[in-house]
């Protein structure tokens, strides 16, 4: 069943350029399974006049609750003054339906300059966390309110910068001289540097006993960006509408903030065999971003006798030691079975080096299992002690659970990651117990683009997700996208 509750509500007042200022802040938890879903903190001062504030995202709580928050601040100079004392209620909308938290419906209150409240039983909360770390932040903030009948003595933040393989402790300082209304407010600093991520526990000691806030055992975690790499095959200019799918792709690219984008069926006029640049779709899809990426592309062979055919690496980093060559038995230019593959590194900040490789590689019966080979090869050649992982892109043209997929599976070098992200069980049962039944179980799934990335990899994939139908942006392509997430371990 859905749910909305109030943890913590600070009502503070506060001077700025002369001028009174009030700040009301609503921490709250929502349960819901639903992605799309709106959450709001409807309140009202003294004037008895409400108003309708939205909350916004803030991380996960415990392993079924999201934390959400609501602020505002309201200036003497706004026109309609100070709100003084407060009553509100918390409402959650979602596919389930409306769900309101109103105190029974008595709603809650908060006297103007009363502090921070912890509701109900809680004795101590987190107050200053967030999910993300900003742009080359080198410090993070914690801000804890303790109950003050726990008669607190001491706070301490256990700490990890390497997902607990180093732990630190910092103790957190409580201002005794200063003069709070409502629950104690402890802060420390943790210092972030060339860190990817922090996780940590607080820990308040009391004369008799320790209590924890440990995000109900999850730890909170605060990253930077993740990864995000975009796989799709283009279908050569076969689109009815192909200019708009084109504006479609460069949108989605936008919008959900793409870091790589590997293309497959690339196309541009064949022009006699010397191609035409301004007609190659990768480059008007990155011509039609917000902001160009570095574009690495080569073809293959003739396709649709009509055009240059072939691959192609987008990224936001620059793009270092890029190569191409062909994975197929031929290289004639007139078969369809000439397959080329590009390759590139690009150099992640906080995470490192990671080598790209844009693929699209024959069905089974006409050589992929020759081509897939050659690729495991030129991919272990290009490896090193400073590459964190490599990323295998693009079309395959072998059905999950297929006799092709089953050779990506024995060669225990890569590993499907839509399937990591998405099916763990699955996923453990076919590349670390190999169970023999496996491929039934996969009987449902008619993927034949992945990307697979190699076994000793220091990242992991975080999410994957389908792109490009109609709940999205639309059919652009006979192939959905997938859109996927990596962090390190």
């Amino acid at each position: 069943m859905p749910n909305i509750q109030l943890l913590a509500v600070e009502n503070s007042l506060t001077r700025k350029k002369n001028a009174s200022q009030q700040v009301l802040i609503f921490l709250l938890a929502v349960e819901s399974p639903d992605y799309h879903k709106q959450v709001d903190v409807v309140w009202a001062g003294q004037d008895g006049v409400w108003y309708t504030l939205h909350a916004k995202y803030l991380g996960p709580r415990g392993d079924h609750q999201e934390f959400w928050q609501a602020r505002i601040t309201v200036g003497a100079k706004s026109g309609r003054g100070l709100p003084g004392n407060i009553s509100f209620a918390l409402r959650l909308r979602c596919g389930a339906g409306e769900f309101w938290d109103n105190n029974q419906g008595w709603n809650h209150h908060s006297g103007q300059g009363s502090g921070v409240y912890l509701h109900g039983d809680l004795a101590l909360q987190n107050l200053g966390f967030k999910h993300r770390l900003d742009e080359d932040q080198q410090f993070v903030q914690v801000k804890i309110a303790v109950n003050p009948s726990l008669r607190a003595e001491s706070l301490l933040l256990h700490w990890t910068s390497d997902n607990w393989r180093h732990s630190r402790q910092t103790v957190c300082h409580h201002n005794k001289r200063l003069k709070q209304q409502g629950a104690q407010i402890w802060t420390a600093r943790l210092k972030v540097a060339d860190a990817f991520a922090l996780q940590y526990g607080i820990c308040c000691e009391t004369d008799h006993r320790e209590v924890w806030d440990n995000n109900g055992g999850r730890n909170y975690r605060i990253s930077r960006e993740p990864l995000k790499v975009m796989i799709l095959n283009l279908h050569c200019y076969q689109e009815d509408r192909q200019d708009y799918k084109l504006s479609q792709i460069a949108k989605a690219i936008d919008e959900q903030a793409a870091d790589v984008v590997c293309f497959q069926e690339v196309a541009e006029h064949w022009n006699h065999g010397h191609g035409d640049w301004a007609s190659n779709s990768a480059n008007i899809i990155n011509q039609r971003l917000k902001h160009a990426m570095h574009l690495y592309t080569d073809w293959s062979h003739l396709g649709f006798e009509k055009y240059r055919e072939g691959v192609a690496i987008l990224s936001r980093y620059p793009l270092h030691h890029c190569h191409s060559r062909y994975v197929s038995e031929s290289n004639d230019a007139y078969s369809i079975h000439s397959r080329k593959v590009v390759m590139a590194q690009i150099h992640v900040p906080y995470i490192g080096a990671i080598n790209l490789f844009s693929a699209h590689l024959s069905w089974w019966e006409d050589g992929f299992q020759q081509q897939f080979q050659r690729l495991c090869e030129w991919a272990a050649s290009q490896q090193n002690d400073e590459v964190k992982t490599t990323l295998l892109c693009g079309d395959f043209n072998i059905a999950a659970g297929s006799t092709g997929y089953q050779l990506v599976v024995n060669g225990n070098q890569f590993e499907d990651q839509y399937l990591a992200a998405n099916h763990q069980g699955l996923f453990e049962k076919i590349f670390r117990v190999n169970d023999s039944h496996w491929s039934n179980l996969m009987a449902d799934d008619y993927r034949i683009d992945y990307i697979f990335m190699n076994k000793t990899s220091e990242l992991r994939v975080t999410s994957a997700r389908v792109l490009f139908t109609d709940s999205d942006y639309g059919q652009v392509s006979d192939h959905v996208g997938y859109l996927m997430t990596f962090e390190p371990k």
